[in-house]
């Protein structure tokens, strides 16, 4: 399949994109890394009339380390965010993610702004962002402004962007010196998108209880979603023999599961007390160096 006809522009500020965007609006689509949107053009799933190539603007890329956030241009790779010397030392939980994401070839050139506004429901960086309590920021011809991820992820493959709007960077809080972290997914097949993953972070205080404890599961339903309540009910305990065992078991039993044939409801949930538990468990053993 070839994609339909479109213009294609290569604006190189982030000016000249906001002004192409908001001069064709609904008729343009940004090209970032191309790791979705040029499949669908193929295969005729979307029709821009415009495609607003951002790959020229180097404003948009970068890691820039601060006192309290991290911020990532929209633009920066997949594998630049898992390599990054502060995202790991920063932001262990986030490095750990990007760096399974589908291939190496694919990690090369998705960019970290395009999973957000992408948002399958299976995506790590939307579900890593989710655990984190990430900030998108956004901008168009007329401002900008910043929305907490759990407002900006709406629906499967739908966010809070409105016309001529672009996602420029997104912020993460910087987890905690010594703090426990933990990734884990299923796919079928290694590179594919996974069935049920899951990503939580908490640290302990001198006295060995749990503070800031968060838990986000992805895959399962249209958007990535948090525990809340879990996450409350944790804070304070103090992990002992039989914690992950138990509060992985609260984890699937918490966790909305959607149910189809080919993925049943009671699947997804004994899938998810697997990963939590694995999970739960590597976070306890991370070194508090």
């Amino acid at each position: 399949m070839k994609p339909a006809p479109f213009s294609y522009h290569r604006p190189g500020t982030l000016e000249e994109a906001l002004i192409l965007l908001d001069r064709h609006g609904m008729d343009a689509s940004p090209l970032a890394g191309g790791q979705s949107l040029v499949p669908m053009m193929n295969f005729r799933m979307a029709r821009p009339e415009h495609v607003i190539d951002l790959n020229a603007i180097s404003e948009l890329a970068g890691i820039t380390l601060g006192e309290e956030w991290t911020y990532i241009g929209a633009m920066t790779r997949h594998h630049h965010v898992a390599m990054s010397p502060e995202v790991r030392d920063h932001l262990p939980l986030l490095a750990c993610a990007a760096g399974t994401i589908g291939h190496y070839a694919i990690r090369q050139r998705g960019t970290i702004g395009g999973s957000l506004v992408q948002a399958d429901p299976a995506g790590q960086i939307p579900l890593v962002a989710m655990a984190l309590d990430a900030e998108v920021l956004i901008k168009s011809a007329s401002g900008e402004r910043c929305l907490p991820i759990a407002d900006f992820l709406i629906f499967a493959m739908d966010v809070a962007l409105d016309e001529g709007e672009l996602v420029t960077a997104v912020r993460f809080p910087n987890q905690s010196p010594g703090g426990r972290w933990g990734f884990e997914l299923f796919s079928r097949r290694h590179g594919d998108y996974a069935v049920a993953s899951l990503a939580l972070s908490f640290a302990l205080n001198p006295s060995g209880a749990i503070v800031g404890f968060r838990v986000a599961i992805g895959g399962t339903a249209p958007v990535p979603h948090r525990l809340r309540d879990l996450e409350v009910a944790q804070e304070g305990v103090v992990p002992d023999a039989s914690w992950a065992t138990r509060v992985a078991k609260e984890i699937a039993q918490a966790a909305d599961a959607d149910d189809d044939p080919r993925t049943p409801e009671i699947y997804r949930r004994e899938l998810l007390e697997s990963l939590a538990h694995c999970a739960l468990q590597r976070a306890l053993e991370r070194s508090t160096a």
